[in-house]
């Protein structure tokens, strides 16, 4: 049976894990879409100088787990008197901050790959078009394909955030007292599993709400864009 009574006791320790976790996922996922952006355009170069640095990037990202770059991020860069000696170590010893690195650093790479996707998706006349026009390359982009693109990508994007958001739970794992942070500490106080229920109904709604925000946002590109 579901014992009521943990939600008013560590009520207040589930709220402030959700908040941490919001503020986590939407600054992570607004810093992630800053770095892909440039990520994707040099992914889409046909210049070797611009997309191998990038198909680098976001190969390795995309390619070892996200628990293992926060464990190098957290543990690791601390091994190094380079870095604990330098500027950097007042944030990179903050298990707050390397996990926000680290969901950064990850989402940027999927991200960036989704825009790539987008990118490609471009009709290719639309962009001679506004070659014939004579845009440059940088307004060809801005006017023509970035909107297209972004209008085209915006569905896997939002799926992006949420997966994003269901990643975020490893980040306790580096002591961050998020959601699933302080249902860890909770349960480790009182066993009960019923906390991991809490938890788990917690990131559904916030889920839920995240699928219906990213819904109407991509309905209202669809019709900025159409009568743009």
């Amino acid at each position: 049976m579901i014992d009521l009574s943990l939600i008013e006791q560590y009520g207040d320790r589930f709220l402030d894990g959700t908040l941490i976790t919001l503020k986590l996922v939407l600054i992570a996922s607004i810093l992630g879409l800053l770095i892909a952006l440039p990520l994707a355009l040099a992914r889409s170069s046909r210049h070797r100088r611009y997309w191998m640095p990038a198909y680098a990037y976001i190969y390795f990202f995309r390619g070892t787990p996200l628990l293992i770059q926060l464990f190098i991020i957290y543990y690791g860069l601390g091994q190094f008197p380079a870095i604990t000696e330098s500027f950097l170590w007042p944030v990179l010893s903050n298990a707050e901050y390397c996990g926000l690195i680290g969901l950064t650093l990850n989402t940027a790479a999927y991200t960036a790959e989704i825009l790539r996707g987008g990118i490609r998706a471009v009709p290719r006349g639309e962009v001679e078009a506004a070659k014939a026009y004579g845009m440059s390359w940088w307004m060809a982009q801005h006017r023509i394909v970035l909107p297209r693109a972004i209008r085209i990508a915006w569905p896997a994007y939002g799926n992006e955030v949420v997966l994003l958001l269901k990643g975020s739970a490893l980040v306790s794992t580096i002591a961050v007292w998020d959601l699933m942070g302080e249902a860890r500490s909770v349960f480790s106080r009182t066993y009960a599993l019923e906390v991991f229920v809490y938890a788990a109904v917690v990131y559904f709604l916030l889920t839920f709400t995240l699928t219906r925000v990213f819904s109407q946002i991509e309905k209202r590109i669809n019709r900025y864009l159409v009568s743009y």
